[in-house]
């Protein structure tokens, strides 16, 4: 068993509005020990972050880098905390998605989860593709750059 979120999956919502939490991201759920899901919607992106007590513990972590009297601090903690949800996970592992967080990703009736290590996100497929086609793209201009060899340095002429 890992202790960390990877991979995508994608599943459908049933009759009620349930999706059904991969099972390999339960088993991280359940070894983290989290009670329920917690979510946010991502700052920029198109989705929502999910996860237990690691993601609980990042958000800790990068507002603890402000004065809690700080802008920048309120700020954060407005967009993480204060739009949080925590869901309930059934017994068969299913989350229903509340109103807000479907219209923030434009979900309707099919999920994507992405694994991101100590989180995992939640996207609307198609929006999820189009990200991970322009992540691809940065990437290989990425690699190209650091595939091109430094200037010589000291070389006389």
């Amino acid at each position: 068993m890992t202790d960390r979120f990877v991979s995508n999956f994608t599943n459908r919502l049933d009759a009620k509005g349930r999706v059904s939490i991969p099972s390999s991201f339960r088993a991280v759920l359940a070894k983290d020990g989290y009670e329920g899901l917690y979510v946010h919607p991502a700052l920029d992106l198109a989705a929502f972050d999910a996860g237990g007590h690691a993601l609980r513990k990042t958000i800790d972590d990068i507002l603890a880098r402000f004065s809690p009297f700080s802008e920048e601090w309120e700020s954060l903690s407005t967009a993480l905390n204060g739009t949080s949800e925590v869901l309930r996970v059934d017994p068969e592992g299913r989350i229903m998605l509340s109103e807000a967080l479907r219209a923030h990703t434009g979900i309707t009736d099919i999920v994507t989860f992405v694994g991101h290590g100590h989180k995992f996100q939640i996207w609307e497929p198609a929006r999820f593709q189009a990200h991970l086609d322009a992540a691809k793209a940065k990437l290989r201009d990425v690699k190209r750059a650091l595939s091109v060899p430094p200037p010589a340095s000291g070389s006389a002429g």
